[in-house]
């Protein structure tokens, strides 16, 4: 036997979970299959699989079913959000669901691909402990998370309305928005002035540039040439609608904004500060202090993750979890590394911005950033900073007393030791071909 092969003993278990029921759901119903012990003969089971409604009425009489039948575990797979009333239906009336990742279950290849035997199989791999529980946050994290989500789909909106007043301007000739000499940002105070004066009907360039404010007055000699152009009327209608549509959602956003605050304050479990802990905050204003990290962001990964860090045993299963960890391929004595996957658009995206701003900081965050830059392409620096904020955010949801410490941009450096570099050099010198031989300097 090879002296370097790994010995490791199994306890083998050829059904772990005696009563066992899967459900492949559908958007109009669900293919129900359940195994459960026989009565009369030992060591056989009985199957059974049929179709239910996927209504409320025919969701709570299969849960009934199910607890009568002493289920100890339902599994479900499906797409979407589908899944959604049988997981909570079922879940109200005592029984343990599962819900697991289409990808773990994929039948057996050349076999047919019915609804039927796909219940069939996800049972068969439920009762032998073949299966593994995705990621459900309890009901109060699932109302955080609707608004969370809801919030980032209107901010999303409402960018688009801001690009469509720009493409108006754009057709009208008014090169107002231009980073370099015009306004940097069209909706601020100065660009929300001349906007507003447009649709009123002003069309004196003069006029127009006067409304700048602030540090736009400086630009106001390039302003009066950007607005001499050909807005019109119709221009006008146009941008007028898009702005009252835009103000609409900065009113909406602003009210989730408060909603969503107001629940994780009520969701926190940080306790008040005391004598051995005067300077302890909510875990909001902890998350705040990351680099990068806005109030907006931080709400984005607790309505994700949720409070309770027992459910990802460490900062690297949670990072995992969200897809932030390259996958390790290994064919003989060749090692690579894989993409991260997909993951969760809704967390991805937030830490994607917030490492993206935090790599503009002189901080340890943006120097780990723009170290890694330099031999690699920034998607990868995206994703490595990312993961250090995720991690740094675990550390703080999981520790009510922990603050963020910045380790700062020479961090890096102070690690390095003349030793170690001295090595290096020798390293890659000797790699070129060179005999390499030190002599101290006096």
């Amino acid at each position: 036997m090879d002296d370097h092969a790994e010995v490791v003993e199994l306890a083998v278990e050829v059904e772990q979970v005696g009563r066992v029921a899967a459900i492949d759901v559908a958007k109009a119903s669900g293919m129900v299959c359940t195994r459960l012990p026989s009565e009369t003969k030992a060591q056989r089971r009985v199957q059974r699989v049929w179709a239910v409604a996927a209504t409320t009425d025919e969701i709570t009489a299969l849960g009934d079913h199910l607890v009568c039948q002493g289920v100890e575990l339902v599994v479900m797979e499906a797409t979407g959000v589908f899944w959604r009333p049988w997981f909570y239906l079922l879940e109200d009336r005592g029984l343990r669901v599962w819900l697991v990742n289409a990808r773990d279950v994929k039948n057996v290849p050349s076999r047919p691909k019915t609804d039927k035997l796909d219940a069939i199989w996800l049972a068969k791999l439920a009762e032998r402990g073949m299966l593994r529980a995705s990621f459900v946050p309890p009901e109060p994290v699932r109302r955080l998370r609707d608004l969370t989500r809801l919030r980032r789909t209107l901010v999303e909106e409402r960018t688009r309305y801001r690009q469509r007043v720009a493409d108006v301007l754009q057709d009208a000739c008014l090169k107002v928005a231009d980073p370099k000499q015009g306004l940097t940002d069209l909706f601020g105070m100065s660009g929300r002035a001349i906007l507003a004066a447009l649709v009123a009907g002003q069309r004196d360039p003069k006029a127009l540039a006067a409304l700048a404010m602030g540090r736009a007055v400086v630009k106001t000699a390039y302003l009066e040439k950007a607005l001499a152009g050909r807005f019109t009327a119709h221009h006008g209608f146009l941008v007028g609608k898009l702005l009252d549509l835009h103000d609409r959602l900065e009113n909406d956003i602003a009210e989730l904004n408060a909603r969503i605050e107001a629940m994780i304050a009520e969701l926190d479990r940080t306790p008040p500060p005391d004598d051995n802990h005067p300077d302890r905050l909510p875990l909001l204003d902890r998350l705040d202090e990351i680099p990068g990290v806005s109030r907006e962001i931080a709400a984005d990964i607790l309505g994700e993750t949720g409070f309770d860090m027992t459910v990802f045993p460490t900062g690297g299963h949670l990072a995992s979890w969200a897809k932030l960890t390259p996958r390790t391929i290994q064919s003989g004595a060749r090692n690579s590394h894989g993409g991260t996957g997909k993951g969760n658009r809704w967390i991805k995206g937030p830490l994607g911005q917030a490492a993206q701003a935090a790599g503009r900081t002189k901080t340890f965050l943006g120097a780990r950033y723009k170290r890694i830059v330099k031999h690699a392409p920034a998607k990868k620096a995206q994703v490595a900073v990312a993961r250090n904020i995720l991690e740094i955010a675990w550390v703080l949801i999981n520790d009510p007393d922990a603050r963020f410490t910045d380790l700062g941009p020479d961090w890096h450096t102070r690690r390095t030791d003349e030793t170690r570099k001295t090595r290096q050099h020798i390293r890659e010198l000797e790699h070129l071909g060179y005999t390499v031989t030190l002599t101290k300097a006096a």
